[in-house]
């Protein structure tokens, strides 16, 4: 049976077009593989390639699949997971259009659709096993590998369009004499990935875009490393103004730009070296530690900082304060427009805290530690349990209006300590003992489910680190408890004490101090979505928690770095710097850390590294952060 329209219906058409157009995977290869594909009688051969990757699934480059940044139009079965952006897609629609003008209506009905299924197996997260890619020393299929009974369907039907879809001579001359060799011809070494068994065996499309478990349950992730040399990484945020730069702080007092591209601007948007109180001691936990974006700032230009001070008469504190972006410049503060909103005394140099946040209130939320030394030791029952002290504390300030009293900030009405006269009326919530990262959970993208939860790590003291929700008038324990156990017998079990249990709490044979994280949101690996990923700042160590829906208890999921399969692909890696000092999100709510190899405030060893589910890995445009 001849499908194909008769040579003087064409040869108008063919005087138009050029002699002979390549298959498309060929031009495709050979731009990624640009110095590494060598030709041998006319036919295209990947060269060996050093540490190729041989994980399922895998794209023809190499690549592992991903979520397409635009919908797909043609190949549009493969539009939430495969290896085609919609540029290729449409380079297989064109493709696919050419040949079906060749063909006559009885055609177009007979192989209209194999051929568009074969020629979108470009585009499935399997293309490398169903070409036979990842075998170096054999050539690159032009047709990819078709189960047997298909093919036989489709050469009884469709025989005489398969010189449109390959130039192989040995190929097209065994269509014409055998039907059973030339579909022995299109068969792979692993028949498991041939087309269309590929796409309905279950062991292999189960778990199609699942996160990488080890045998112990651990997830398998990687990073790409965004930036480096800089000096004790304190935070990176973002201001929320449609920008996507990112504020990136050393512990030293200097605040940097980067931009969407990963750039670093020469000059650092704000210096406070010469006030904030910062030394080489490994483990110094003075300096900048924390900094917050109004959240009208797009309009007002107002931003929050956090930092330890040594006054005139030699006393430590904490100050937070406000300043202004430059009118001139949007990268640049202004250095004279301080404005101090509160100072507090410390009773010793550690235990500072540092987080600065703005919740979905509006309000501004001040995590302090609890003064320092060994066991909260100031006054009957420490700092912490004591209400009138701001220390130990989550405090919540109204930073647009100011008080009464000539405060320089408002009191929210309904802080919950307000009327009570042993409360210090700034006070949210006590009993902490040094937070170390608080983060505000953007919500669910979609039902906006857990928008709003203040979630932080507070760093342990001799046996126990703990992952919090805050909740307003919360009691979180300190120093009566530490974790879920006692740690002062005598607060412990006074009758008054009702104290907020953490989520989560490790004991330091896991690790010794944690740094709080981030719930994800982003929009890049959706099967990290809801996971509160955390990790401890003297291992290194990366944990993550996950919710119960009907229990409504949280837990722990380890997260380890995948192997040199899992990360073997063009940017990532899967080795960090061991002190984890923090964690971040950009505007799209992307994950990041920060960490060190060596935890001095002048040793340029940090870095900023971005977390990556290899499983789902999108197409990356110009942006970095």
């Amino acid at each position: 049976m001849d499908v194909l329209k008769t040579e003087q219906q064409h040869r108008e058409k063919e005087s138009k077009e050029e002699d002979q157009k390549e298959h498309p995977l060929k031009d495709w290869i050979r731009a990624k593989f640009v110095g590494s594909m060598k030709k041998k009688g006319g036919q295209w051969t990947t060269a060996t390639v050093a540490g190729v990757s041989l994980g399922h699934p895998q794209c023809l480059d190499y690549g592992p699949p991903f979520k397409p940044a635009a919908n797909l139009e043609f190949c549009s079965q493969y539009d939430t997971f495969g290896c085609c952006d919609q540029q290729k897609d449409n380079t297989l629609a064109d493709k696919y259009w050419s040949i079906m003008d060749h063909l006559e209506i009885q055609g177009l009905e007979l192989c209209g659709v194999y051929i568009k299924d074969i020629l979108c197996q470009e585009c499935s997260p399997y293309a490398a096993h169903i070409y036979d890619a990842e075998d170096p020393y054999t050539p690159l299929r032009t047709i990819p590998g078709l189960c047997f009974n298909y093919c036989s369907e489709f050469h009884l039907k469709c025989k005489s369009i398969i010189a449109f879809l390959t130039e192989d001579k040995h190929l097209l001359e065994t269509s014409m004499k055998s039907r059973v060799n030339f579909c022995n011809l299109l068969s792979l070494p692993d028949p498991d990935y041939c087309f269309p068994d590929v796409v309905q065996t279950a062991d292999l499309n189960n778990k199609l875009g699942s996160m990488v478990e080890d045998p112990e349950g651990c997830l398998k992730l990687c990073l790409i490393e965004v930036a480096n040399g800089l000096r004790n990484p304190v935070l990176m945020i973002h201001a929320n103004d449609g920008t996507h730069r990112m504020f990136v702080a050393e512990q030293i007092g200097l605040v940097w730009v980067y931009l969407p591209d990963g750039t670093q601007l020469d000059e650092p948007f704000l210096d406070l070296q010469d006030f904030v109180v910062s030394t080489p001691w490994h483990g110094d936990e003075r300096g900048f530690l924390g900094m917050a974006f109004h959240p009208e700032f797009q309009r007002n230009g107002k931003f929050y900082v956090y930092y330890s001070i040594i006054d005139e008469d030699y006393v430590e504190k904490i100050r937070i304060s406000e300043f202004h972006v430059s009118s001139h410049d949007m990268n640049k503060a202004d250095p004279l427009s301080e404005r101090i909103i509160l100072e507090i005394e410390e009773q010793a140099p550690n235990h500072n805290g540092g987080q600065l946040l703005f919740g979905t209130d509006g309000y501004l939320y001040i995590f302090t530690g609890d003064g320092g030394q060994t066991g909260d030791p100031f006054g009957d029952f420490g700092n912490s349990q004591n209400k009138s002290s701001l220390l130990g504390k989550v405090l919540r300030l109204d930073v647009d209006t100011k008080n009464i009293n000539g405060k320089p900030y408002g009191i929210p009405p309904d802080n919950p300590f307000i009327f009570d006269h042993d409360a210090s009326p700034e006070v949210y919530a006590y009993g902490v003992r040094n937070m170390w990262r608080c983060s505000v959970d953007r919500g669910d993208p979609v039902t906006g489910k857990g928008r709003g939860r203040i979630f932080c790590g507070d760093v342990g003291q001799s046996r126990y680190e703990e992952v919090d929700i805050i909740y307003k008038g919360g009691n979180y324990g300190w120093r009566a408890k530490e974790g879920f156990e006692c740690f002062d017998i005598m607060l412990c079990y006074n009758s008054s004490l009702v104290d907020v249990l953490p989520i989560f709490a490790y004991g330091h044979n896991v690790g010794k101090s944690v740094t709080g994280g981030y719930v994800y949101r982003g929009c890049e690996f959706p099967n990290l979505n809801g996971l509160y990923m955390f990790g401890d700042f003297m291992n290194g160590r990366l944990m993550a928690l996950q919710e119960d829906e009907k229990t409504k208890e949280w837990k722990k999921q380890d997260i380890c770095m995948g192997d040199s399969t899992t990360c073997a692909f063009p940017g990532l890696i899967n080795t960090h710097s061991n002190f984890i000092i923090s964690f971040a999100e950009n505007e799209a709510g992307e994950l990041f850390f920060l960490s060190t190899s060596q935890p001095s405030s002048l040793d340029p060893r940090g870095t900023i590294y971005k977390l990556v589910d290899p499983s789902r890995l999108v197409i990356y445009k110009q942006s970095t952060l």
